[in-house]
């Protein structure tokens, strides 16, 4: 496999790795902000580094412009993750995550739905864009 796709697939382990942590710990439930604030202190205790509510500007004809959207977390300036607390994850969500990808030129995003009973098998959604290898 390509050194690129394996760090960013121990990357995804790691952050999904602490989304279950939290996950484990508050049960679903609980606000979105509740979840981020909660999954950025995780990731950063881990080690990792987090810029949370990046603004996320759109390039239009050549000029950005400042369509308000905001990454709710960007980790090691390498995997998009948003985070949901919803009854279940729509395509609209999907669509979200996807345009989030290719807007930024990130190659990997993930959407983590905490209002769910087990996070591990109803609460993720991994999506690439022209990942490596």
């Amino acid at each position: 496999m390509n050194p690129e796709a394996e760090r960013l697939n121990a990357l995804t382990e790691r952050i999904i790795g602490a989304a279950i942590d939290v996950h484990r710990k508050l049960g679903p439930g609980l606000l979105e902000s509740a979840y981020e604030a909660c999954l950025c202190f995780e990731l950063q205790a881990r080690g990792l580094v987090v810029d949370r509510q990046r603004p996320l500007p759109l390039v239009y004809g050549g000029v950005v412009l400042d369509c308000a959207y905001r990454i709710d977390l960007v980790v090691n300036e390498s995997v998009i993750v948003e985070v949901k607390s919803v009854a279940k994850l729509e395509r609209v969500h999907e669509a979200q995550l996807i345009s989030y990808l290719a807007i930024s030129g990130m190659r990997v995003g993930l959407m983590l739905n905490f209002n769910v009973k087990n996070l591990s098998l109803h609460g993720i959604l991994r999506k690439v864009n022209g990942f490596p290898g």
